[in-house]
Protein backbone atom coordinates (compact mmCIF):
# COMPACT_ATOMS: atom_id res chain seq x y z
CA UNK A 1 0.00 0.00 0.00
CA UNK A 2 1.77 3.45 -1.09
CA UNK A 3 2.13 6.16 1.63
CA UNK A 4 0.12 9.70 0.70
CA UNK A 5 -2.26 12.52 2.20
CA UNK A 6 -5.38 11.56 3.40
CA UNK A 7 -8.41 9.44 1.41
CA UNK A 8 -12.01 9.90 1.89
CA UNK A 9 -13.21 9.84 5.25
CA UNK A 10 -16.57 10.39 4.57
CA UNK A 11 -18.00 7.17 3.60
CA UNK A 12 -21.00 4.25 2.92
CA UNK A 13 -21.41 1.23 5.31
CA UNK A 14 -22.62 -1.90 4.66
CA UNK A 15 -20.99 -4.87 2.21
CA UNK A 16 -23.94 -6.03 -0.77
CA UNK A 17 -22.50 -7.86 -3.23
CA UNK A 18 -19.76 -10.27 -4.69
CA UNK A 19 -16.27 -8.76 -5.20
CA UNK A 20 -15.96 -6.08 -7.78
CA UNK A 21 -19.87 -4.89 -7.93
CA UNK A 22 -21.79 -2.69 -4.81
CA UNK A 23 -25.55 -1.73 -4.63
CA UNK A 24 -27.65 0.15 -2.81
CA UNK A 25 -27.47 -0.43 0.82
CA UNK A 26 -30.27 -0.96 3.67
CA UNK A 27 -30.90 0.76 5.89
CA UNK A 28 -29.35 -0.99 8.77
CA UNK A 29 -27.92 -4.53 9.31
CA UNK A 30 -30.87 -4.93 11.61
CA UNK A 31 -33.31 -4.14 14.69
CA UNK A 32 -30.54 -3.68 16.77
CA UNK A 33 -28.13 -3.80 14.22
CA UNK A 34 -25.42 -0.30 13.32
CA UNK A 35 -27.25 1.57 10.63
CA UNK A 36 -25.78 0.61 7.01
CA UNK A 37 -24.46 3.19 4.68
CA UNK A 38 -27.20 3.98 1.73
CA UNK A 39 -25.74 4.63 -2.08
CA UNK A 40 -26.83 7.59 -4.10
CA UNK A 41 -30.06 6.67 -5.46
CA UNK A 42 -29.90 5.55 -9.36
CA UNK A 43 -26.09 5.11 -8.77
CA UNK A 44 -24.12 3.43 -11.59
CA UNK A 45 -22.62 0.04 -10.96
CA UNK A 46 -19.00 -0.65 -13.00
CA UNK A 47 -16.53 -2.76 -12.64
CA UNK A 48 -12.76 -0.75 -12.51
CA UNK A 49 -10.51 -2.53 -14.66
CA UNK A 50 -7.72 -4.67 -12.69
CA UNK A 51 -4.64 -4.34 -15.09
CA UNK A 52 -3.14 -0.75 -15.42
CA UNK A 53 -3.17 -1.46 -19.65
CA UNK A 54 -6.51 -1.47 -19.66
CA UNK A 55 -9.01 1.97 -20.12
CA UNK A 56 -11.31 0.81 -17.38
CA UNK A 57 -15.25 2.17 -17.39
CA UNK A 58 -15.27 5.95 -17.81
CA UNK A 59 -16.30 8.05 -15.06
CA UNK A 60 -18.53 10.76 -16.38
CA UNK A 61 -18.18 14.81 -14.31
CA UNK A 62 -21.35 15.77 -12.65
CA UNK A 63 -24.37 14.41 -11.13
CA UNK A 64 -23.62 10.90 -11.63
CA UNK A 65 -22.41 9.03 -8.99
CA UNK A 66 -21.17 4.93 -9.50
CA UNK A 67 -20.42 2.06 -7.55
CA UNK A 68 -17.74 -0.97 -7.79
CA UNK A 69 -16.43 -3.23 -4.79
CA UNK A 70 -12.89 -3.80 -4.10
CA UNK A 71 -11.06 -6.85 -2.84
CA UNK A 72 -7.36 -6.77 -0.58
CA UNK A 73 -4.50 -6.18 -2.27
CA UNK A 74 -6.50 -5.02 -5.50
CA UNK A 75 -5.81 -1.94 -7.44
CA UNK A 76 -9.19 -0.61 -9.44
CA UNK A 77 -8.45 1.83 -12.66
CA UNK A 78 -10.96 4.11 -14.42
CA UNK A 79 -10.91 6.62 -16.95
CA UNK A 80 -11.70 10.44 -16.37
CA UNK A 81 -11.83 12.76 -19.18
CA UNK A 82 -10.79 16.32 -18.29
CA UNK A 83 -9.82 19.53 -20.30
CA UNK A 84 -6.76 22.23 -19.97
CA UNK A 85 -9.31 24.12 -18.04
CA UNK A 86 -11.50 23.14 -15.56
CA UNK A 87 -10.28 21.52 -12.11
CA UNK A 88 -11.03 18.10 -11.03
CA UNK A 89 -11.98 16.11 -7.96
CA UNK A 90 -12.59 11.94 -8.42
CA UNK A 91 -13.26 10.66 -4.73
CA UNK A 92 -14.25 7.25 -3.55
CA UNK A 93 -16.13 6.45 -0.35
CA UNK A 94 -15.13 2.72 1.03
CA UNK A 95 -17.71 1.15 3.21
CA UNK A 96 -16.02 -1.95 5.65
CA UNK A 97 -19.45 -4.15 6.86
CA UNK A 98 -20.63 -2.25 9.81
CA UNK A 99 -19.45 -3.66 12.99
CA UNK A 100 -16.64 -5.73 11.13
CA UNK A 101 -13.60 -5.51 12.19
CA UNK A 102 -10.19 -4.55 9.70
CA UNK A 103 -6.72 -5.53 9.18
CA UNK A 104 -4.03 -3.14 10.55
CA UNK A 105 -2.40 -2.40 6.99
CA UNK A 106 -6.11 -2.00 5.55
CA UNK A 107 -7.56 1.08 3.85
CA UNK A 108 -7.60 2.48 0.41
CA UNK A 109 -5.19 4.58 -1.51
CA UNK A 110 -6.29 7.32 -4.03
CA UNK A 111 -4.44 8.85 -7.00
CA UNK A 112 -4.88 10.31 -10.58
CA UNK A 113 -2.56 9.53 -13.43
CA UNK A 114 -1.93 11.54 -17.05
CA UNK A 115 -2.27 9.80 -20.11
CA UNK A 116 1.67 9.07 -20.24
CA UNK A 117 1.18 7.19 -16.38
CA UNK A 118 2.47 10.49 -14.59
CA UNK A 119 1.14 10.90 -11.11
CA UNK A 120 -0.87 14.02 -10.91
CA UNK A 121 -0.18 15.27 -7.28
CA UNK A 122 -0.09 12.98 -4.08
CA UNK A 123 -1.10 9.55 -3.29
CA UNK A 124 -3.86 9.99 -0.84
CA UNK A 125 -4.14 7.40 2.32
CA UNK A 126 -6.96 6.53 4.30
CA UNK A 127 -6.87 3.57 6.86
CA UNK A 128 -10.15 1.62 8.29
CA UNK A 129 -8.67 1.61 11.66
CA UNK A 130 -7.36 5.33 11.96
CA UNK A 131 -10.37 6.21 14.27
CA UNK A 132 -10.46 3.07 16.60
CA UNK A 133 -12.71 1.27 14.65
CA UNK A 134 -13.79 -0.47 10.96
CA UNK A 135 -15.64 3.27 9.54
CA UNK A 136 -16.66 4.04 6.44
CA UNK A 137 -13.08 6.21 4.45
CA UNK A 138 -13.36 9.05 2.03
CA UNK A 139 -11.13 11.63 -0.18
CA UNK A 140 -10.74 12.51 -3.63
CA UNK A 141 -7.52 12.95 -5.70
CA UNK A 142 -7.39 15.86 -7.62
CA UNK A 143 -6.25 17.82 -10.56
CA UNK A 144 -5.84 21.57 -9.53
CA UNK A 145 -5.39 23.86 -12.72
CA UNK A 146 -2.82 26.67 -11.86
CA UNK A 147 0.34 28.00 -13.34
CA UNK A 148 3.00 25.90 -13.72
CA UNK A 149 0.79 22.37 -11.96
CA UNK A 150 1.64 18.94 -13.75
CA UNK A 151 -1.33 17.02 -15.08
CA UNK A 152 -2.94 20.53 -16.77
CA UNK A 153 -2.62 18.92 -20.64
CA UNK A 154 -6.43 17.58 -21.77
CA UNK A 155 -6.85 13.87 -21.90
CA UNK A 156 -8.00 10.26 -20.86
CA UNK A 157 -6.58 10.36 -17.14
CA UNK A 158 -6.78 7.27 -14.91
CA UNK A 159 -8.40 7.18 -11.18
CA UNK A 160 -6.88 4.54 -9.18
CA UNK A 161 -8.18 2.82 -6.06
CA UNK A 162 -6.06 0.46 -4.38
CA UNK A 163 -6.92 -1.80 -1.31
CA UNK A 164 -4.43 -2.74 1.52
CA UNK A 165 -3.49 -6.03 3.10
CA UNK A 166 -6.68 -7.48 5.25
CA UNK A 167 -4.28 -9.80 7.36
CA UNK A 168 -6.35 -10.26 10.54
CA UNK A 169 -8.95 -8.57 9.43
CA UNK A 170 -12.39 -8.97 6.92
CA UNK A 171 -11.01 -10.51 3.44
CA UNK A 172 -14.47 -9.65 2.45
CA UNK A 173 -14.84 -7.15 -0.71
CA UNK A 174 -15.84 -3.55 0.03
CA UNK A 175 -18.01 -1.83 -1.20
CA UNK A 176 -17.04 1.63 -3.03
CA UNK A 177 -18.73 4.62 -4.40
CA UNK A 178 -17.11 6.82 -6.61
CA UNK A 179 -17.84 10.47 -7.99
CA UNK A 180 -16.33 13.01 -10.32
CA UNK A 181 -16.39 16.83 -9.67
CA UNK A 182 -15.63 19.24 -12.32
CA UNK A 183 -14.48 22.80 -11.14
CA UNK A 184 -14.70 25.35 -13.91
CA UNK A 185 -12.18 27.82 -14.83
CA UNK A 186 -11.50 30.70 -12.96
CA UNK A 187 -13.79 33.98 -13.82
CA UNK A 188 -12.87 37.45 -12.50
CA UNK A 189 -15.90 38.44 -10.14
CA UNK A 190 -16.10 41.76 -8.18
CA UNK A 191 -16.77 41.25 -4.95
CA UNK A 192 -16.50 42.52 -1.03
CA UNK A 193 -12.51 41.69 -0.06
CA UNK A 194 -11.86 40.56 3.65
CA UNK A 195 -8.15 41.90 4.30
CA UNK A 196 -4.98 39.67 4.32
CA UNK A 197 -5.03 37.58 7.59
CA UNK A 198 -2.60 36.43 9.75
CA UNK A 199 -3.05 33.68 12.15
CA UNK A 200 -6.74 32.48 12.50
CA UNK A 201 -8.25 31.48 15.98
CA UNK A 202 -8.93 28.13 16.39
CA UNK A 203 -11.19 29.12 19.64
CA UNK A 204 -14.97 28.72 19.72
CA UNK A 205 -16.95 32.06 19.59
CA UNK A 206 -17.63 33.66 23.08
CA UNK A 207 -21.81 32.62 22.80
CA UNK A 208 -22.01 28.72 22.09
CA UNK A 209 -24.97 27.55 21.40
CA UNK A 210 -27.41 27.68 23.91
CA UNK A 211 -30.99 26.41 24.87
CA UNK A 212 -32.51 22.42 24.58
CA UNK A 213 -31.07 20.58 22.10
CA UNK A 214 -33.51 19.48 19.03
CA UNK A 215 -33.74 15.57 18.43
CA UNK A 216 -32.49 15.03 14.95
CA UNK A 217 -31.52 11.33 13.36
CA UNK A 218 -28.28 11.38 11.51
CA UNK A 219 -28.04 10.05 7.80
CA UNK A 220 -25.95 6.53 6.67
CA UNK A 221 -23.39 8.32 4.55
CA UNK A 222 -22.87 11.84 2.07
CA UNK A 223 -26.57 10.80 0.15
CA UNK A 224 -28.91 11.13 3.07
CA UNK A 225 -27.17 13.21 5.80
CA UNK A 226 -29.07 15.13 8.06
CA UNK A 227 -28.51 18.80 8.03
CA UNK A 228 -27.67 20.72 10.69
CA UNK A 229 -27.78 24.70 11.42
CA UNK A 230 -26.06 26.50 14.09
CA UNK A 231 -27.20 25.26 17.11
CA UNK A 232 -27.70 22.49 19.79
CA UNK A 233 -29.04 18.60 18.60
CA UNK A 234 -29.69 15.03 20.08
CA UNK A 235 -28.60 11.88 18.22
CA UNK A 236 -28.15 8.39 19.53
CA UNK A 237 -25.64 5.84 18.40
CA UNK A 238 -24.90 2.65 18.59
CA UNK A 239 -22.04 0.78 18.96
CA UNK A 240 -20.54 0.49 15.13
CA UNK A 241 -22.89 3.19 14.25
CA UNK A 242 -21.89 6.52 11.85
CA UNK A 243 -24.25 9.18 11.28
CA UNK A 244 -24.00 12.00 9.06
CA UNK A 245 -24.98 15.85 9.20
CA UNK A 246 -24.35 18.20 6.46
CA UNK A 247 -23.21 22.13 7.64
CA UNK A 248 -23.08 25.31 5.24
CA UNK A 249 -19.94 26.77 5.72
CA UNK A 250 -19.90 30.42 3.41
CA UNK A 251 -16.30 31.27 2.19
CA UNK A 252 -14.21 33.00 5.00
CA UNK A 253 -16.30 31.04 7.71
CA UNK A 254 -14.83 28.69 10.29
CA UNK A 255 -16.65 25.65 11.02
CA UNK A 256 -16.69 25.11 14.73
CA UNK A 257 -18.01 21.70 16.30
CA UNK A 258 -18.43 19.14 19.40
CA UNK A 259 -20.13 15.87 20.10
CA UNK A 260 -20.56 15.37 23.40
CA UNK A 261 -21.05 11.21 24.31
CA UNK A 262 -23.31 10.34 27.48
CA UNK A 263 -23.31 7.72 29.21
CA UNK A 264 -23.52 4.02 28.29
CA UNK A 265 -26.00 1.45 29.83
CA UNK A 266 -23.74 -0.48 32.38
CA UNK A 267 -20.38 1.02 31.51
CA UNK A 268 -17.73 -0.69 29.98
CA UNK A 269 -14.04 -1.34 29.54
CA UNK A 270 -11.94 1.76 27.96
CA UNK A 271 -11.91 1.61 24.12
CA UNK A 272 -9.30 3.55 22.89
CA UNK A 273 -10.62 6.11 20.09
CA UNK A 274 -14.15 4.74 20.63
CA UNK A 275 -15.65 8.16 19.92
CA UNK A 276 -15.25 9.84 16.75
CA UNK A 277 -16.08 13.13 15.37
CA UNK A 278 -14.79 13.96 11.66
CA UNK A 279 -15.27 15.85 8.67
CA UNK A 280 -15.03 16.00 4.83
CA UNK A 281 -15.63 18.71 2.63
CA UNK A 282 -18.43 19.14 -0.34
CA UNK A 283 -16.84 17.43 -3.33
CA UNK A 284 -16.29 14.28 -0.25
CA UNK A 285 -12.49 15.33 0.64
CA UNK A 286 -11.04 14.68 3.91
CA UNK A 287 -10.79 17.56 6.42
CA UNK A 288 -9.75 16.19 9.51
CA UNK A 289 -10.84 13.47 11.81
CA UNK A 290 -10.78 13.70 15.66
CA UNK A 291 -11.01 10.78 18.32
CA UNK A 292 -10.59 10.02 21.96
CA UNK A 293 -10.98 7.35 24.21
CA UNK A 294 -14.46 6.06 25.83
CA UNK A 295 -15.42 3.99 29.04
CA UNK A 296 -18.95 4.34 29.17
CA UNK A 297 -18.78 7.76 30.68
CA UNK A 298 -19.39 11.28 29.37
CA UNK A 299 -16.78 11.99 26.73
CA UNK A 300 -16.17 14.83 24.12
CA UNK A 301 -14.69 15.66 20.85
CA UNK A 302 -14.27 18.63 19.26
CA UNK A 303 -12.86 20.13 16.00
CA UNK A 304 -12.64 23.51 14.66
CA UNK A 305 -11.49 24.53 11.12
CA UNK A 306 -9.46 27.20 9.23
CA UNK A 307 -11.81 29.71 7.26
CA UNK A 308 -13.35 28.01 4.09
CA UNK A 309 -12.03 28.76 0.32
CA UNK A 310 -8.80 30.05 1.66
CA UNK A 311 -5.25 28.71 0.46
CA UNK A 312 -6.36 26.29 -1.98
CA UNK A 313 -4.50 23.32 -2.07
CA UNK A 314 -1.40 24.33 0.38
CA UNK A 315 -0.90 24.63 3.92
CA UNK A 316 -2.37 21.28 5.03
CA UNK A 317 -4.65 18.99 5.14
CA UNK A 318 -6.96 20.91 6.91
CA UNK A 319 -6.36 24.19 4.86
CA UNK A 320 -6.81 21.68 1.44
CA UNK A 321 -9.79 20.23 2.75
CA UNK A 322 -11.50 23.76 3.63
CA UNK A 323 -10.97 24.78 -0.21
CA UNK A 324 -14.73 25.26 -0.86
CA UNK A 325 -18.07 27.09 0.07
CA UNK A 326 -20.73 24.38 0.44
CA UNK A 327 -21.95 21.88 2.26
CA UNK A 328 -19.38 20.09 5.14
CA UNK A 329 -20.28 16.39 6.24
CA UNK A 330 -19.59 16.10 9.71
CA UNK A 331 -19.40 12.55 10.88
CA UNK A 332 -20.34 11.17 14.44
CA UNK A 333 -18.99 7.33 15.33
CA UNK A 334 -19.44 5.18 17.97
CA UNK A 335 -16.66 2.31 18.12
CA UNK A 336 -18.06 -1.46 17.37
CA UNK A 337 -16.00 -2.45 20.65
CA UNK A 338 -18.25 -0.30 22.61
CA UNK A 339 -20.29 -2.87 25.04
CA UNK A 340 -24.11 -2.38 24.33
CA UNK A 341 -25.64 -1.78 27.03
CA UNK A 342 -27.43 -4.26 29.14
CA UNK A 343 -30.86 -3.43 27.89
CA UNK A 344 -30.02 -2.74 24.26
CA UNK A 345 -30.13 0.98 24.28
CA UNK A 346 -28.00 2.87 22.46
CA UNK A 347 -25.24 6.10 23.77
CA UNK A 348 -26.42 9.51 23.86
CA UNK A 349 -24.81 12.01 21.83
CA UNK A 350 -25.57 16.02 22.12
CA UNK A 351 -24.04 18.18 19.02
CA UNK A 352 -23.06 21.31 19.19
CA UNK A 353 -22.33 23.06 15.95
CA UNK A 354 -21.69 27.21 15.04
CA UNK A 355 -20.35 28.59 11.60
CA UNK A 356 -18.75 32.30 11.89
CA UNK A 357 -16.76 34.49 9.83
CA UNK A 358 -13.30 33.71 10.93
CA UNK A 359 -11.23 35.75 13.57
CA UNK A 360 -7.54 36.34 13.76
CA UNK A 361 -5.80 34.79 16.83
CA UNK A 362 -4.93 37.76 18.54
CA UNK A 363 -8.63 38.58 18.57
CA UNK A 364 -9.83 36.50 21.38
CA UNK A 365 -13.28 35.37 21.28
CA UNK A 366 -16.32 37.02 19.98
CA UNK A 367 -17.76 36.96 16.26
CA UNK A 368 -15.08 38.50 13.83
CA UNK A 369 -14.94 41.58 11.12
CA UNK A 370 -15.56 39.79 7.68
CA UNK A 371 -18.62 39.36 5.52
CA UNK A 372 -18.32 35.56 5.58
CA UNK A 373 -19.05 35.98 1.49
CA UNK A 374 -15.72 37.63 -0.07
CA UNK A 375 -12.44 36.43 -1.19
CA UNK A 376 -9.18 38.49 -1.88
CA UNK A 377 -7.69 39.08 -5.06
CA UNK A 378 -8.52 36.60 -7.94
CA UNK A 379 -11.69 35.45 -9.10
CA UNK A 380 -12.86 31.85 -8.22
CA UNK A 381 -14.28 29.31 -10.89
CA UNK A 382 -17.60 28.33 -9.05
CA UNK A 383 -17.85 24.79 -9.79
CA UNK A 384 -21.47 23.86 -10.73
CA UNK A 385 -21.77 20.25 -8.58
CA UNK A 386 -20.41 22.24 -5.91
CA UNK A 387 -22.88 25.31 -5.67
CA UNK A 388 -25.81 22.68 -6.65
CA UNK A 389 -24.64 20.55 -3.61
CA UNK A 390 -24.34 24.08 -1.46
CA UNK A 391 -28.25 24.16 -1.18
CA UNK A 392 -30.71 26.61 -1.78
CA UNK A 393 -31.22 28.64 1.40
CA UNK A 394 -30.35 32.38 2.27
CA UNK A 395 -26.93 31.46 3.73
CA UNK A 396 -25.95 29.73 0.48
CA UNK A 397 -27.13 32.70 -2.24
CA UNK A 398 -23.60 33.84 -1.93
CA UNK A 399 -21.79 30.42 -1.95
CA UNK A 400 -18.36 30.44 -4.22
CA UNK A 401 -15.48 28.57 -4.60
CA UNK A 402 -11.93 30.38 -4.37
CA UNK A 403 -9.87 30.08 -6.85
CA UNK A 404 -5.82 30.22 -6.96
CA UNK A 405 -4.36 33.15 -5.73
CA UNK A 406 -1.72 35.31 -6.67
CA UNK A 407 1.92 35.33 -5.60
CA UNK A 408 1.48 38.42 -3.55
CA UNK A 409 -1.56 37.92 -1.24
CA UNK A 410 -1.89 34.54 -1.54
CA UNK A 411 1.72 33.85 -0.34
CA UNK A 412 0.45 35.74 2.82
CA UNK A 413 -3.01 33.82 2.96
CA UNK A 414 -0.99 30.56 3.21
CA UNK A 415 1.51 31.76 5.49
CA UNK A 416 -1.31 32.95 8.38
CA UNK A 417 -2.94 29.72 7.87
CA UNK A 418 0.39 27.79 8.10
CA UNK A 419 0.42 29.54 11.56
CA UNK A 420 -3.15 28.82 12.07
CA UNK A 421 -2.43 25.03 11.65
CA UNK A 422 1.10 25.07 13.63
CA UNK A 423 -1.42 27.25 16.82
CA UNK A 424 -4.48 24.65 16.85
CA UNK A 425 -2.00 21.79 17.09
CA UNK A 426 -0.38 23.20 19.99
CA UNK A 427 -3.50 23.87 21.45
Amino acid sequence: MRGGFVVMATAFGVLVGAAGKAGAAGAADGPEGPAAYRMAPGAIVVQGAENSADRGPELRAGASTYTDGIKPKETKYYTVELDGQSSAYVSAVAVPRPGSAMGLRDGIDVSLQAPDGTQCGTVRHRSFLSAGGAYPVADYAERVVKPGAACAAPGSYRFVVERGDALGGDASAVPIELKYVAEPPQRTESTDTLSAPGAWSSQAPSKPPQGAAEGVTGGTGFNDAAELRPGMWRDELRPGDTRFYRVSVDAGEQLFADAEFGGADGGGPMVIGGVRLGLNNAARGFVMNKTTGYQGKPATVALATPPAAYGGGGGGEAVRGMRFAGWYYLQVSLSPKVRQGSHGGGVPVTLRVDVAGARKADQGTGRPQGNGGGHPGGGGGVGGELVASAGTGPRNERLRTIGYVGIGTGTTLLLGLGVWTFLARRR
